[in-house]
């Protein structure tokens, strides 16, 4: 079975064909910077990777664009707060390091780039004036909208007319539009007292903060939320792209005004599958920073580890709804711990006298086949981490029944060495694609002394700068950094995270 996906403006699973057969443009809207990364990020993350996963192990190359949204008036109504920083940028600077920190916890395949709005300031006036001198759309005391009733299949992603649609943007700008419905591409002005206030969580100032403001030909302005990904995306993945993800609460307004925008300016289709992942339940209602009911990923992962959280974030399909509770989080360390256990003892008895080269054991190594075969086909049928996650569990099920079962001459055990290495790989290569990392501990030795060790060298940096030897301390960064230990320097003192 080939790869099959659902795509959201068709509404029908489809088999999966780039434009390219050997490579894949995927992109995933990010999150906008404005508080701490909670599980309900997390879960669109880890689906993500795992697609990125899924699709370079099946043998494409994937270039994989991820962008952070640092121009908001969410950002702007935390200036100030809680030492983020004294304006917008610091605020944004504050949370994408948080966010980048938190990923790297969850085991996240790096993307190809990150790419933030206030790189892109340049880009997004482009297409803007591309629109405009096109008749896309219109400026209107400083500001420039967007008028959908010339985009023909607007509404088609979110199955929705135009008459139906209801007025999108501030209140205050319905007096400049055309059309309710009209969203806007730029932003005369900075950031309203209103808007920052509506934001605040409370908070006060002596004087209002009001973000970022850029020159255009339009005037002084802000970009509009939705023509930011288009100009991003497009600026490093092309005019159309293969896969785009998002929350499943983005389909509109957001994607459905990145197809309008991105297709008006190029001629071009802009997304040939959509694929958005479901919203995390908490209760009986979403896990959300708005709503202020989540979870964040660094207190996550600091209580239950990487593989326990992606055990329980695969645990349900990325467009299947999912609970947290205490009750699926321990249903999930029970599954981890199962998978642990079962390649622990087999790497165990794998590396002992116990196993024999002539022995098989017909059940395990058909077993582990079967599973692969499972898990393949589930992975194939629009990336079904659940039964994925399921077959998994059936190769450790296969491995104790083995080990339970061994019995030798005299009394003594005796295992299926190649029976039980197909087992031990087969977890481990399929374990990969859902980011599980098995043996961690005999993998990495001892973690306590590798802190000491990369304290020493960093003693050392610190001693050659004092020294004013930059050049030797940059080069025994560049050497930490180039085994996997990410070194950030702050006010306080060098802080590292090792691999």
């Amino acid at each position: 079975m080939t790869l099959h996906v659902t795509n959201t403006l068709t509404g029908e699973t489809e088999p999966f064909e780039p434009q390219d057969p050997q490579n894949v443009l995927l992109y995933y809207c990010g999150l906008t910077v404005s508080d701490p990364p909670h599980l309900g990020h997390a879960r669109s993350w880890v689906h993500v990777d795992v697609m990125h996963r899924w699709l370079e192990h099946v043998g494409y190359g994937v270039r994989h664009v991820e962008n952070f949204t640092d121009v908001n008036e969410k950002i702007v109504a935390r200036v100030g707060q809680d030492d983020l920083g004294d304006d917008e940028a610091a605020v944004a600077e504050t949370y994408v390091q948080r966010t980048i920190e938190d990923m790297r916890s969850l085991n996240l395949l790096r993307a190809e780039v990150y790419p933030r709005v206030s790189e892109h300031i340049p880009e997004i006036i482009d297409l803007v004036e591309t629109l405009v001198e096109s008749g896309y759309a219109y400026e209107s005391n400083g500001s420039v909208y967007f008028d959908v009733t010339t985009f023909e299949d607007y509404g088609a992603l979110s199955n929705q007319d135009i008459e139906s649609i209801e007025a999108q943007g501030e209140p205050d700008e319905q007096a400049d539009k055309r059309h309710p419905a009209d969203f806007a591409l730029w932003k005369a002005g900075p950031v309203s007292e209103e808007a920052v206030h509506e934001h605040s969580k409370g908070a006060t100032w002596e004087e209002t903060p009001t973000g970022q403001t850029w020159d255009s030909p339009w005037g002084e302005g802000r970009p509009g939320w939705h023509i930011e990904c288009s100009a991003m995306s497009m600026t490093h993945l092309g005019e159309t792209l293969d896969i785009h993800v998002g929350g499943r609460d983005l389909v509109f307004p957001h994607h459905e005004n990145e197809i309008a925008q991105s297709e008006a300016a190029t001629g071009h289709q802009f997304a040939r599958y959509w694929l958005h992942c479901e919203l995390f339940q908490m209760g009986e209602t979403k896990m959300s920073s708005s709503l202020g009911n989540f979870v964040t990923v660094d207190e996550a992962v600091e209580r239950w580890g990487p593989n326990v959280l992606r055990t329980f974030l695969t645990a349900g399909a990325y467009n299947s709804q999912q609970l947290y509770s205490d009750d699926t989080i321990s249903e999930a360390e029970e599954r981890w711990e199962r998978l642990e256990r079962a390649y622990d003892a087999a790497v165990d008895v794998l590396d002992s006298p116990a196993t024999k080269s002539k022995l098989v054991d017909e059940d395990l190594r058909e077993s582990v086949d079967a599973a692969r075969e499972a898990f393949t086909e589930a992975m194939n049928d629009d990336f079904n981490t659940r039964e994925a996650q399921s077959a998994l569990l059936e190769i450790a099920s296969a491995a104790n029944r083995h080990h339970e079962g061994a019995e030798g001459e005299h009394g003594s055990r005796a295992y299926d060495y190649q029976g039980l290495k197909r087992a031990v790989e087969t977890l481990e290569e399929l374990g990969d694609v859902l980011g599980l990392t098995f043996g961690g501990a005999k993998a990495t030795g001892n973690v306590e002394l590798a802190g000491e060790v990369v304290d020493l060298v960093l003693e050392i940096r610190e001693q050659e700068r004092d020294a004013g030897n930059y050049e030797r301390a940059d080069e025994l960064r560049d050497e930490l950094e180039a085994i996997g230990v990410e070194v950030q320097d702050t006010d306080e003192g060098p802080t590292f995270r090792l691999p």
